[in-house]
C-alpha cells in the first residue's frame, strides 16, 4: 500500500503523520523514536507500518527546548541528545503525550475507536505511559528505558510508570533484547513482576540482540529480529 507524510505543528510539538493514500477510516499509531527523534531509520518504520493499513503519528520530543524538524546523528550528536532528553521534564512528556494523542483520535483518515501506541528506546516507555490512557487498546514497548529505573528524562527515579501499570486496560507487548546493557535481566525480570503484579494484560518477546537492534544502520541491527519484532507488533494491533 502507497503512504503519504505530513507535517503537522502544534504548540512545542511537530507531528509528522504517515497515512494510506487510499481514502479511509485507519487504525492509528502513535509512534514514538528513540532519543535522535525523527532520523531515516525511525521514518522508515513509520512507512512501513503505515503501508500495512494504519495512520502512523510520530511525535517528536525535544520541541519545547530545540527548534522543530531537529535530528540528532547516532554518534556525533549522542550526547547532545542525552542532554535534550534529561533536560525534558515528565509533566511535558506527558502534556505532549496528550496533545498528540488528542490529534491522532480527530484526525480524518483515523478510526478513534481503534488507538495504538509503539516506540523505541525512551519512545518504548513513553508508550508506555500513553497506555495509562484507557482509550488506547494496546502498545508495544520495544527496549523501553527508564521502566525499571522509574526515570525518564529529567525525572531521574521518580517517573512512577510502572507504579501506574494497574491504569493500563490495553494490552502490552515487552520486546527485548538480551544484550541490551541498558534493560539487564534484572531489570526486565522487575518490570515484568510489577505489570504481573498490576493485573496487566501483557506479552514478551526477548531476542539475542543488543539495545536499537531494530535500527536498520549500524553494527547493532539484527534483521531477521527486527522483522519479527515488527510482525509481533502488527499482529498484536491487527487484533483489535
Amino acid at each position: 500500500m502507497n503512504v503519504e507524510s505530513r507535517v503537522s505543528d502544534l504548540p512545542n510539538l511537530r507531528l509528522r503523520v504517515f497515512t494510506p493514500t487510499r481514502p479511509g477510516k485507519w487504525p492509528a499509531v502513535v509512534a514514538y523514536s528513540d532519543i535522535f527523534q525523527h532520523t531515516g531509520p525511525h521514518l522508515r518504520l513509520c512507512t512501513r507500518l503505515a503501508a500495512r493499513g494504519f495512520t502512523v503519528v510520530a511525535p517528536e520530543l525535544y520541541g519545547r527546548i530545540t527548534p522543530a524538524g531537529t535530528v540528532l546523528r547516532f554518534e556525533e550528536d549522542r550526547q547532545r541528545a542525552l542532554d535534550c532528553a534529561a533536560q525534558m521534564s515528565l509533566e511535558w512528556f506527558d502534556a505532549d503525550l496528550a496533545a498528540a494523542l488528542a490529534f491522532t483520535r480527530a484526525h480524518a483518515s483515523v478510526d478513534p475507536s481503534r488507538v495504538y501506541a509503539a516506540g523505541w528506546c525512551i519512545g518504548g516507555h513513553l508508550a508506555f505511559r500513553a497506555a495509562l490512557d484507557p482509550q488506547v487498546k494496546a502498545t508495544t514497548c520495544f527496549y523501553a528505558t527508564g521502566l525499571h529505573s522509574n526515570s525518564l528524562g529529567a525525572a531521574v527515579g521518580a517517573a512512577t510508570s510502572l507504579a501506574q501499570a494497574h491504569r493500563i486496560s490495553g494490552e502490552l507487548l515487552m520486546v527485548w533484547g538480551t544484550r541490551d546493557p541498558h534493560i539487564p535481566k534484572e531489570g526486565r525480570q522487575i518490570i515484568h513482576a510489577a505489570l504481573a503484579n498490576a493485573g496487566t494484560s501483557f506479552q514478551v518477546r526477548t531476542f539475542d540482540a543488543e539495545h536499537t537492534f531494530m535500527r536498520d544502520e549500524g553494527a547493532r541491527w539484527e534483521p531477521a529480529a527486527a522483522d519479527e519484532a515488527f510482525e509481533a507488533m502488527v499482529a498484536l494491533f491487527s487484533r483489535g
